[in-house]
């Protein structure tokens, strides 16, 4: 059901609304993880290095993907908090319309150059078909993925976070058992795991299609809601304003992984297959202060609807103490039990790579609390409908990033790789907490003259 996040204790919302968040998300990781230990334990290592060494290709894409829908849902969050539910309607049209639009030509465009970016990436010969169909099955199935994350985000957007935990448990579930069968049964190989990846994205958006309909009713569109007409392009422009920057912000944080990677894979497949099972775990390390992040974005987005602009800095500063408190416990977790870790992942027997695995995550975790910040004002930025100050912030992130990835690897080898991503995040986390906190104020200020006036 929708929530009203502009009234009510922020914390306590926030709270509310960022748990079955959370619990999405981890069920969501399970696609990846799930077929990072079917593929590593069943296939061997390069199977396991064949996903890893293109693992960071398909979160680019799926980042500006969900980056662009990310952005449009702000606006339908804004809309909601000013009551307006007209425009609530037809933001989600506007939408769809777009992101399907894009999705299918940016799919079209990566299927024809994927030999050559994979060969960019240094993909080794001895897994570079996997890879190949892996990545192929995956930007097949971009436009199932663009269905979910719309669809996804615009329900989040209304305040209701329980809907998409449903959907993801069920597609989790459905994922690791179509993986089995593909793999084990069928022996479809590793392309047996993108298949089931899509599949199971796929049962998401049907889920979320069926909730919509019977018990969304806001979200009943009419067929003049898809009537666009000339005065409606500066209505599409508002979205674009908001969703491109945040698309190309998520994609320079997903291409600098890239880099990483494509450093990383001229390194050799014990070094691959570490980083990927060391990246998964960092990623179910990460994804409280993530999930608390895309919470405070909802909150803001509705907040700023309403012109509640205290509110919106109260809930910020709140959101930033939890964010603290969790990046020092999961830093702990990850520098004493890290190695263990990686070991549910690849097994005991390549200790060598568990090593380089542990190595990694307990570099980066004396960095989790920038990246714990970077999710509050990032998103709060977001919220505000201001993307241009994240989108600075992740060149920013890009430029460190590839500089110690690219420049440092023939003086320290691949620890290169393990310390570029962590003294990135502290530029980014500069970067968006001086300009949340001065967007906020000249927003406090402005009112404040409002008011004397």
């Amino acid at each position: 059901m929708v929530k009203d996040l502009t009234h009510g204790e922020p914390i306590k919302l926030m709270m509310i609304f960022s748990i079955p968040l959370l619990i999405g998300n981890i069920f969501q990781q399970f696609y990846n993880i799930a077929d990072i230990i079917i593929v590593g334990r069943t296939l061997g290592m390069n199977a396991l290095a064949s996903v890893g060494a293109v693992s960071p290709l398909f979160f680019l894409l799926m980042f500006i993907i969900v980056g662009l829908t990310s952005g449009f849902s702000v606006i339908t969050g804004q809309y909601f908090g000013a009551k307006d539910y007209n425009g609530v309607r037809r933001s989600f049209a506007v939408s769809a319309v777009l992101s399907f639009s894009f999705t299918i030509v940016f799919s079209v465009i990566c299927s024809l150059m994927l030999v050559k970016i994979l060969s960019l990436m240094n993909v080794p010969p001895e897994i570079f078909s996997d890879a190949y169909w892996y990545t192929l099955i995956c930007i097949l199935g971009l436009i199932i993925s663009n269905f979910y994350n719309l669809l996804a985000n615009v329900i989040r957007a209304l305040g209701d976070s329980l809907t998409p935990l449903y959907a993801l448990i069920i597609a989790s579930v459905v994922n690791i058992i179509l993986a089995l069968i593909f793999i084990l049964i069928l022996g479809w190989g590793v392309p047996g795991s993108a298949v089931a990846l899509i599949l199971s994205q796929g049962i998401s958006a049907f889920l979320c299609v069926l909730y919509i309909k019977y018990k969304m009713p806001l979200l009943h569109l009419s067929k003049s809601d898809w009537k666009f007409s000339k005065s409606d392009l500066q209505f599409a422009l508002i979205h674009l304003k908001v969703g491109l920057p945040t698309s190309l912000q998520f994609a320079i944080i997903g291409l600098s992984i890239l880099i990483i990677q494509t450093v990383c894979n001229s390194f050799g497949a014990d070094v691959i297959a570490s980083f990927t099972a060391s990246l998964r775990i960092e990623q179910i390390a990460i994804l409280p202060m993530i999930t608390f992040g895309v919470a405070l974005s909802t909150y803001v987005a509705q907040n700023f609807g309403a012109k509640n602009y205290s509110r919106i800095r109260t809930g910020v500063k709140k959101a930033s103490f939890i964010n603290f408190l969790v990046s020092i416990f999961m830093a702990f977790i990850m520098y004493f039990w890290g190695s263990d870790l990686v070991r549910l992942f690849i097994g005991s027997g390549n200790e060598h790579i568990v090593k380089l695995a542990h190595s990694y995550l307990t570099i980066s975790s004396l960095f989790y609390f920038f990246i714990a910040q970077i999710f509050i004002y990032r998103n709060a930025l977001q919220g505000l409908g201001r993307p241009f100050i994240p989108l600075i912030s992740s060149i920013g992130e890009l430029i460190v990033r590839s500089f110690f990835a690219i420049y440092l690897a023939g003086i320290i080898g691949y620890y290169s790789v393990f310390y570029a991503g962590p003294i990135s995040w502290v530029t980014a986390g500069v970067v968006v907490a001086i300009g949340y906190y001065s967007t906020i104020n000249k927003f406090l200020r402005n009112r404040l003259v409002k008011e004397i006036k």
